[in-house]
């Protein structure tokens, strides 16, 4: 068996930048997602199925994710893709892969207005270990994809958070086309033969995928937009929101990330605030408190420990910020998100 090619490693630098990693790939390193490709689908038409990835799914790669990003990669014909919600129908075929960033249900079928089954009532175990299957349709033209996820652990991601619900590419194009396309054939190749590659490699392709979507997607955002994503574009200013995100407990400064990513204090907050909207020492202050949010909810420590946990010195400071932010001191907060729950579950 061929070795498959390196994924996510080696990028060529762009010039003048032969030290700086690549801001996509830091920040997806410190926002923890992992992936996999766990289905293999051959569908002949007509054909329509509806789909939503759950946490069975991703069990051979991930426990418990919290966000789920689902994706489909098209080896051979065409499919249609619509959201449960109705929006416009997406068309994707050989070549192409779609992402739904935040899990949406939708349904793949040959053409629009079909009616469909459930994906997972026609899921066939995979031999020896491998892929699960679905065979599947009316004898017609053929449709072969492959299925797979990038989930998170924690709750809040500011990049998935800034994506469309649904990403459309074409891994012929792109600076990465060669290796992602010389990565999707050694899987193909893999799965025609009756092999299912080993789960690293197929987390790492998926991470891939996810990785050129992101990037051709925020190529293409207009140039007078700020945001998130506008950001992770910058070397440095990416390279900075790597860094915060990875380390958010740390006590950085803005003098620190400056002198992080090679650039004078003022000249960093400038460039920051430009592209992202916001000075970064508010942007950390923010985001810290997002993540406190996310683990009072969840009920993941007592306050004094998820304040020092997102980067507070004191449970004191802690309090009066989140107040500030929310209304409500944590404690209290987290009494009215319980009484919330509570009165769902019993409706």
């Amino acid at each position: 068996m061929t070795d498959p090619p390196d994924l996510l490693t080696n990028r060529p630098n762009r010039p003048g930048q032969a030290e700086m990693a690549d801001p996509l790939s830091e920040v997806l390193r410190s926002v923890r997602l992992t992936g996999g490709i766990f289905l293999d689908a051959h569908f002949t038409a007509p054909w329509c199925v509806r789909s939503k990835i759950t946490p069975d799914d991703c069990s051979p790669y991930l426990a418990t994710p919290t966000q789920i990003i689902a994706y489909h990669y098209v080896i051979g014909g065409r499919l249609v893709l619509a959201l449960e919600e109705g929006a416009t129908p997406v068309e994707v075929r050989a070549g192409e892969i779609v992402l739904l960033p935040r899990n949406d249900g939708h349904t793949l079928a040959s053409e629009p207005g079909l009616s469909a089954v459930a994906a997972n009532d026609l899921i066939e175990p995979g031999v020896d270990g491998g892929l699960a299957r679905i065979r599947y349709g009316g004898g017609g033209a053929q449709t072969r994809i492959v299925c797979g996820f990038l989930g998170a652990e924690e709750a809040h991601n500011p990049l998935i958070a800034t994506l469309p619900r649904v990403l459309k590419i074409d891994v012929r194009e792109g600076a990465s086309r060669d290796w992602v396309e010389a990565s999707l054939k050694f899987a193909a190749e893999e799965l025609a033969a009756g092999r299912f590659a080993a789960s690293s490699v197929m987390a790492r392709l998926s991470e891939l995928l996810f990785v050129e979507a992101v990037r051709l997607y925020a190529s293409a955002l207009p140039e007078e937009e700020t945001g998130w994503l506008k950001g992770l574009r910058d070397p440095y200013v990416g390279r900075a929101l790597g860094l915060l995100h990875g380390r958010i407990d740390a006590e950085w400064t803005a003098e620190k990330l400056a002198r992080e990513v090679g650039l004078s204090r003022s000249a960093f907050n400038e460039r920051f605030a430009a592209l992202v909207g916001m000075p970064p020492m508010r942007y950390l202050a923010s985001w810290r408190l997002r993540i406190a949010q996310e683990r009072l909810r969840e009920g993941r420590g007592s306050i004094a420990q998820i304040a020092y946990s997102v980067g507070y010195e004191s449970e004191v400071a802690f309090n009066r910020a989140f107040k500030r932010a929310f209304g409500h001191p944590p404690a209290r907060w987290r009494e009215l998100q319980r009484a919330l729950s509570n009165e769902r579950d019993g409706a």
